[in-house]
């Protein structure tokens, strides 16, 4: 509770006027701006400041390393067929998802194992 300036009443730091004279409460009005300011302030940083944009990064390398993930069961499925160039094929495309993920040691291990199903397939590589 603070005092109010015009009549010395007892007033909430909340209210907004006096509730006996009506005078504004200045700390309201300021309270009520610092909070207006930063939760502007956080909306702006999101939109602006890289909030929206790591989000979206963040998203994109969930898609890139489920599209990695599907791709090696795709070679699972192919490989459990016994179809020696769809296998190569599939390898292939494992070893390209994990190249387009960024992630270079999955991207170097499948990159023998395309190497050898090729082999197997009768293809030079």
């Amino acid at each position: 509770m603070i005092k109010c300036k015009e009549c010395n009443g007892e007033i909430s730091e909340e209210a907004d006027k006096c509730p006996k004279c009506g005078h504004p409460n200045s700390q309201y009005k300021v309270f009520s701006t610092l909070i207006g300011l930063v939760f502007f302030g956080i909306i702006f940083w999101y939109l602006f400041g890289g909030g929206l944009e790591q989000q979206a990064t963040d998203s994109l390398d969930t898609i890139k390393n489920q599209v990695a993930e599907d791709s090696v069961r795709q070679y699972n499925i192919a490989k459990s067929q016994g179809d020696l160039i769809q296998i190569c094929v599939q390898a292939g495309m494992v070893s390209a998802a994990y190249l387009q993920a960024n992630d270079q040691s999955n991207y170097n291990r499948w990159k023998r194992i395309e190497k050898e199903d090729c082999r197997a397939a009768g293809l030079t590589y």
